[in-house]
């Protein structure tokens, strides 16, 4: 196991609705490599019970990764891992949280841009 300081702390976010589940084969060979690995279910996914038509916006979505991003400690950064419409979850947890994040992976995901508003990608 890789020293707690040198551990690297890797946050697997799935693409729309999948839930966690879909980083089962990923996660543990992570965490045999010596990482810390952290993959939750978004909102109305996987066993998150809430539905779908009781969010409201993207940010309810998203938030079980904004509640963790606000729980980990200043000085700890993680690895964001955005699969698929994923990506905008990190890039919102990247523009909320830019101090707790070392590096942000957009596995074949949806990367947002500067001058489109997020919804841009899916209305296009």
């Amino acid at each position: 196991m890789a020293d707690a300081k040198k551990q690297v702390h890797i946050v697997l976010v799935h693409g729309a609705c999948h839930g966690a589940w879909c980083w089962y084969k990923l996660k543990p060979l992570l965490e045999a490599a010596g990482h810390r690995v952290t993959a939750f279910d978004l909102a109305a996914s996987g066993i998150d019970k809430r539905s779908l038509e009781e969010l409201r916006t993207f940010e309810d979505y998203s938030q079980p990764l904004l509640d963790f991003m606000a729980s980990l400690p200043p000085e700890e950064k993680v690895v964001l891992v955005g699969h698929s419409l994923g990506g905008m979850n990190i890039a919102l947890a990247m523009e909320k949280y830019p101090e707790k994040i070392k590096v942000a992976v957009f596995l074949t995901a949806v990367m947002p841009d500067c001058k489109h508003d997020p919804s841009y990608v899916l209305n296009q």
